[in-house]
This record gives structure tokens, C-alpha cells and sequence, in this order.
């Protein structure tokens, strides 16, 4: 895996051509233009990576995560039957790093301490589902998908929370971002599916602002659907709901408030923005592993590509 390290601070980009960003390496591939490609002529020969202006993909997907035992492997390929889309072996995706420091926590046993510190609760047990896949049932969850149909989505194309946390007294939804914006609107605004009528009208009951205002004219689409979806789910389980924007520290700084002044909150049902930063300083004061010193070196060394031919540090120590 590369990354501040392994990459060059600064890369050659010609009109044509654009160099291997893997420092002392000399190759030149043909330059990417429009649409990322996974072709021979963008890849270098030495290091088997694709190559653009501004991102580098992975030969195998496997090259991009931190965590592939038989369990592990297994596990990922039973997500990939309900995950809708993956570019997890591009340089910046997202999806890699949710997996890479998700999996850490739920394999050293830290998620109910970390959502302890972030919710202020006694939280004992954690279970973590990643992109609706529930391993207890080896399928999508069926209650996301009860959900799903309750709001009139279809459970095809519903919507896909990045990491849901059941546990003994909370419901969390985190949606994850790394180089994405929590922006987004219908791409039909004139189709609302249920999300105005399902659940008994709950919509009026958990926003402050209309359907317009908040997924359309603000752009918080996504949001609105998972903070619809998991209030619902919640209330079938008798558990509290916390939702939680995941960002680096330098990203979305008012989103907390910008999405939150369109919510009904109380003390069962809360939305929070946190920092991927938070974790990396939470995982540093856990007890030394072998696990946890490459995970903080994972943290540290973490790149997000090129801007202008400069290679972007993630986040901040």
C-alpha cells in the first residue's frame, strides 16, 4: 500500500503523459483523460497501479485493504452481493478506508468504547453492518429492507448506509466520507416515493423543514433518507438513534449545523458530525498491538491523491 511514504510530493503531468507517482520510479504511462480506466497503457509495469492525473487504482483489491485473513476475505465477499457500488482498490476511495479502520475497531473489540466516548452512554455490545449486510442473516438486513419498503424504495435501489452499528441501547448510522461531498438531490424531484407518508407521516414529525427545502434546494438528500430510515428502524427496535456525518477534520465543518437545523432532536434521536481524526486520536490511547501500530501508521501515512501535481496529505497527526 502507498502513501506518504512510498508516494512523490510532486508528479510530471504533460498534456499526453503523466509519471508513476511512486518515488524513484521512472515509468511514464499515457494520460487519462475523462473517465478513470483500468487499461495497460495507464498502468505501470513495476508497480501495478493505474494511473491518472490525480488518483492511482490498485491491481487487486486486496492491495488497498489493511485487514484480509480468511474471515476477513469471506466477509467481503458475502458484502459484495449487496453493495451497489465499489471502487475500493482506487487510492482515495472511501470504501477502503471505512474498511480499514471499521474493521480495526470491530476486530479488537473497540466499537462499543467508541461509541460510548462519542455518545456519552454505557454502550456494552456492538454488532457492525457495513453497506446493509447483516452477517447474521448473510443477507441485507431485513429490517433496512422493511425500511426501505415502508418509504417506497425498492430494495434493489434503497438506500445503503455506509456502517450501521446495532447495539444494546442505540441504533447507529455513520455515513462515511473521505474526498465526497454530503451533497445530494433526487435525481426525479417530482417522484418522493413514501418519504412524506410513510411510517404514519413521520417525516413531520423529525424535520423542522419541508422535502424542497432540505433535499432539494440545500441538497441533503442522502441525509434526509437515512435520518427518515434509521428514526424509523429505531423505533421498531425500542432503541435510541444517533446518526453521525464522518469526515476529515478540514472537510464539512458547518454540517453539523447546516443539516441539524432541519431536524427535530431529542434526547432519543441525535445527529452528530465527527472526524475520522477522532478516531485515530481514540485508537492511539487503546492498549499497543501489533494491529494498532499499522493502523496508526495507516492514519499517518494516509494520501488522498494529487491537486495541481501535489500530493495531499488526509488527515491531520
Amino acid at each position: 500500500m502507498y502513501g506518504l511514504k512510498e508516494l512523490k510530493q510532486t508528479i510530471k503531468i504533460e498534456n499526453n503523459s503523466v509519471e508513476c507517482p511512486v518515488k524513484n520510479c521512472s515509468m511514464v504511462v499515457e494520460r487519462q483523460k475523462k473517465f478513470f480506466k483500468k487499461d495497460s497503457k495507464y498502468k505501470c509495469p513495476i508497480h501495478k497501479i493505474y494511473i491518472s492525473p490525480r488518483t492511482f487504482e490498485y491491481e487487486t483489491t486486496e492491495d488497498n485493504l489493511l485487514w484480509t485473513d480468511h474471515y476477513d476475505t469471506k466477509l467481503y465477499i458475502e458484502i459484495l452481493k449487496v453493495k451497489r457500488e465499489s471502487r475500493i482498490a482506487r487510492d482515495n476511495s472511501e470504501d477502503a478506508l471505512t474498511w480499514n479502520v471499521m474493521r480495526f475497531l470491530d476486530k479488537q473489540d473497540l466499537l462499543s468504547s467508541f461509541l460510548s466516548q462519542i455518545s456519552n452512554k454505557k454502550i456494552k455490545t456492538a454488532e457492525l453492518i457495513l453497506w446493509s449486510y447483516y452477517s447474521k442473516e448473510q443477507s441485507d438486513w431485513s429490517l433496512l429492507n422493511k425500511a426501505r419498503i415502508e418509504f417506497g424504495e425498492t430494495i434493489a435501489r434503497g438506500s445503503e448506509p455506509d456502517i450501521i452499528i446495532l447495539t444494546d441501547k442505540t441504533l447507529y448510522f455513520i455515513e462515511a466520507k473521505l474526498t465526497a461531498k454530503n451533497k445530494t438531490k433526487p435525481s426525479n424531484p417530482k417522484n418522493r416515493k413514501k418519504y412524506e407518508i410513510g411510517g404514519n407521516k413521520l417525516f413531520h414529525k423529525i424535520f423542522r423543514s419541508d422535502f424542497e427545502t432540505i433535499s432539494i434546494l440545500e441538497e441533503r438528500y442522502e441525509l434526509m433518507r437515512f435520518w427518515l430510515l434509521g428514526c424509523w428502524m429505531a423505533k421498531q427496535l425500542n432503541l435510541d438513534f444517533e446518526f453521525y456525518s464522518l469526515v476529515m477534520e478540514k472537510e464539512d465543518m458547518q454540517i453539523q449545523t447546516d443539516f441539524g437545523k432541519h431536524l427535530v432532536e431529542t434526547k432519543e434521536r441525535k445527529y452528530l458530525r465527527i472526524t475520522w481524526e477522532q478516531i485515530s486520536n481514540f485508537i492511539k490511547k487503546t492498549a499497543i498491538t501489533k494491529e494498532k501500530k499499522i493502523m496508526i501508521d495507516y492514519f499517518e501515512n494516509k494520501t488522498i491523491g494529487y491537486k495541481a501535481n501535489q500530493l495531499i496529505k488526509a488527515f491531520k497527526n
